[in-house]
């Protein structure tokens, strides 16, 4: 079936909504998860100074990084949920308001019970920005899915970008309590406005609109009950873990290792723009976080979504390597980042069109909240990457740990997951 299908006469859903509607329904939806990026990305830079002015050690602090992942992923299904049945308005106006509160509270947090509650509340509020403006993509969007679900996962990945650092020297010169307050009440006020003109996607149960033989689709709407009973939904759930749980290692605790490695002030001179080594890598690897997404989503449409992930993950386990034998040196340590996040960061946008291909369009919101809650899962590695590294003396074992769990999510992809799904489809057209 080629695209013309997809856009042609009345008996396609999208073709009786005007095309310029949906695209904008996408772009406010990346504006969104532009402002709730932060929430996660930025976290990092806040570490240190929370450390310095309270004493907490940074396995504590960092319990409050793992409770806001908790609490954004392990509640998008029922978010997701909400979505299906009200649409995204209500869900995304509540969120906005969550993740405004959280940073609040967050910059008169004077103890550690404050700072988790704090981070529950945001992570609420992210996951239901986040979980609906996927979903709404997957759903308005059925004929890219990886390139949509790509593109909007982009403004998260890389919304951070142009505020890494304008928050880094907001929190040098008025501090990290003045930078969560002014920060969280602008970034929750656009989520809020842009909220307002959120619509729901029309039916799209019927239509398939993708032009590439790699890419098959489901011609059944499953629930999210009846999708928990399909085995090939837990093999993309263990891989999803594998995977994110590098990359959330890298993300929480890149300002630590830094700082271990004692080149996170060091200046760093690449085209002529001059940063500390820490800030120039948050910044760089914000902008491949994001650029990551929508180009492997794009390529999925195009060889498929397990070849995509075989090269992407393969690629992520060599860069943590990588990284971890050169990034003492400053320069490498810039570069190497970003090419961690570039291989990270397609999860984001490969994982929810695989589940919406293969599991329909109906409940596309609730399914992928489902698989989304393996980042929850993942965030559990977390704070004990810090304990193991306390424990060594060094980031040795955790380097070798992430790199071997995307090694075999890689092998997993082309040897497992692709001929179940074939076989899963298969089923369903006979």
């Amino acid at each position: 079936m080629n695209q013309s299908i997809a856009a042609g006469a009345g008996a396609s859903p999208v073709a009786a909504t005007p095309s310029l509607h949906r695209w904008g329904q996408l772009v406010m939806g990346i504006v969104c998860m532009a402002m709730i990026a932060n929430l996660q990305y930025g976290w990092t830079l806040f570490v240190n100074p929370i450390a310095d002015k309270h004493g907490w050690s940074r396995a504590a602090i960092q319990v409050a990084f793992t409770i806001f992942v908790l609490t954004e992923t392990w509640l998008v299904p029922i978010e997701g949920y909400l979505v299906d049945k009200f649409g995204p308005r209500p869900v995304v106006l509540a969120g906005g308001v969550l993740c405004a509160l959280g940073w609040v509270m967050n910059s008169y947090a004077d103890t550690l019970t404050m700072l988790y509650i704090a981070a529950a509340i945001g992570g609420i509020g992210a996951g239901a920005v986040y979980g609906t403006c996927v979903g709404n993509a997957l759903k308005w969007f059925p004929d890219r899915r990886g390139l949509a679900a790509g593109l909007t996962a982009a403004g998260f990945g890389a919304g951070s970008a142009l505020t890494i650092v304008p928050i880094s020297a907001f929190i040098h010169s008025h501090g990290y309590e003045a930078a969560f307050l002014y920060f969280g009440l602008g970034q929750g006020l656009v989520v809020f406005v842009l909220a307002l003109f959120l619509t729901r996607a029309p039916d799209t149960k019927k239509m398939s609109g993708i032009s590439s033989i790699n890419v098959q689709q489901s011609k059944r709407d499953y629930s999210p009950a009846q999708v928990l009973r399909q085995p090939v939904f837990w093999v993309m759930y263990l891989m999803f873990v594998m995977v994110a749980a590098g990359g959330l290692m890298a993300t929480a605790q890149l300002g630590p290792i830094a700082k271990d490695f004692k080149i996170g002030d060091i200046p760093v001179d690449i085209m002529g723009l001059v940063l500390p080594a820490l800030t120039f890598a948050l910044a760089i690897d914000r902008v491949l976080n994001g650029l990551t997404r929508p180009f492997f989503g794009w390529v999925s449409d195009q060889i498929g979504r397990e070849p995509t992930m075989f090269i992407a993950f393969a690629l992520e386990a060599v860069g943590i390597l990588a990284l971890y034998t050169f990034g003492q040196h400053p320069v490498a340590f810039v570069i190497l980042t970003g090419v961690v996040f570039f291989a990270w960061g397609e999860i984001y946008s490969l994982f929810p069109s695989t589940c919406a291909d293969t599991f329909g369009s109906k409940y596309a919101a609730s399914n992928a909240g489902l698989l989304y809650t393996a980042k929850g899962t993942a965030s559990l590695l977390v704070p004990l990457s810090s304990v193991l590294a306390t424990a060594t003396g060094s980031w040795h074992a955790v380097f070798i740990v992430a790199s071997v769990m995307n090694a075999v999510a890689a092998i997993l992809a082309w040897f497992v997951l692709r001929p179940m799904r074939r076989a899963h489809m298969n089923k369903l057209a006979d």
